[in-house]
């Protein structure tokens, strides 16, 4: 294996006519961590992984494998894997011929094709037809391909998007695997849910510009438990829940209740005979927090 190196992006930008997709963007992502390249879809997430991997020229500043250009590379593959957006495999072909036909182009042994299917659990699997894979399978090929020559980084665009619970949970394992061998991992993703439980850093974009960038811990984590709740008399549902210890917030659209669980709002109203016609669980917490850094007020 290849070692894991920094990489560096040193105000990038990029310009397609007057949509400015990345502006100025600095950081650094180290080895031997999992980085969450996060932001809402359309923040440049994207433009700026295909500049630091040459398939797009920066109008500005650089992106680089610890300072030097992917173009620059002496041997790319073992350099750096990747995958990005939705892969495409020939239907017909199989899996290990489909990884055979890179390993020959980089005059990469043929065993390291086996060797990358083993990683990802697809052996079993591998002379069957891809046209016959399941999207999780897909995925997993598309993992093998960035294994193939064994990098010291891997560079990933939406990992787990539209995987099952199964799928994701194996794939944050294999993430974390990737960075505790030392490899430099980045990986993308807009829904900071999917990722936070396998990112140990977090570099934040939008509108192609820097949010955030730190360790998970420096986004806010703390949950919070609150219900709105509603009833035609409002006043009689406030007093009960301010006899049982519950602070409670009128709003126009009814009564926030803070620090409390849907179901125990709902036994104070049974048990005071007071009537309910609006009852339902709110929870902030990690996501609330990306959204606010992120300048979105709903799902992304």
């Amino acid at each position: 294996m290849t070692a894991g190196v920094p990489l560096h992006f040193n105000a990038l930008s990029k310009r397609f006519g007057d949509v400015a997709a990345v502006k100025d963007l600095t950081f650094t992502v180290e080895p031997g961590r999992v980085t969450g390249f996060l932001g809402p879809n359309g923040a440049g997430k994207t433009t700026t992984m295909r500049m630091l991997l040459g398939l797009v020229t920066p109008t500005a500043g650089t992106a680089t494998f610890d300072g030097i250009a992917y173009r620059d590379l002496p041997s790319p593959m073992t350099t750096v894997g990747a995958a990005l957006e939705a892969a495409s495999f020939h239907p017909g072909r199989s899996a290990f011929n489909h990884l055979a036909v890179y390993a020959r182009a980089a005059a990469i042994p043929l065993e390291a094709a086996r060797v990358a299917l083993e990683r990802v659990g697809l052996a079993e699997y591998g002379s069957r037809r891809v046209g016959g894979y399941s999207l999780g399978m897909r995925q997993r090929l598309g993992l093998a391909f960035a294994l193939l020559g064994d990098p010291g980084v891997l560079v990933l665009d939406e990992p787990v998007n539209g995987l099952d619970p199964e799928g994701i949970k194996w794939t944050r394992g294999f993430l974390r695997h990737m960075a505790d061998e030392g490899r430099t991992v980045m990986v993308s993703s807009h829904l900071l849910s999917e990722v936070a439980q396998s990112v140990d850093e977090v570099v934040v974009i939008t509108h192609g510009e820097l949010a955030h960038t730190g360790p998970l811990s420096s986004l806010d984590m703390t949950e919070t438990r609150e219900v709105l709740v509603d009833g035609p008399d409002r006043g009689s549902l406030q007093n009960a829940l301010t006899e049982a210890g519950y602070l409670v917030s009128e709003l126009r659209s009814g009564l926030l209740v803070s620090g409390a669980e849907a179901s125990d709002v709902g036994h104070v109203a049974f048990a005071a005979g007071v009537e309910l016609s609006a009852l339902s669980q709110k929870r902030s917490g990690l996501e609330d927090s990306f959204l606010a850094l992120v300048g979105e007020g709903g799902s992304l």
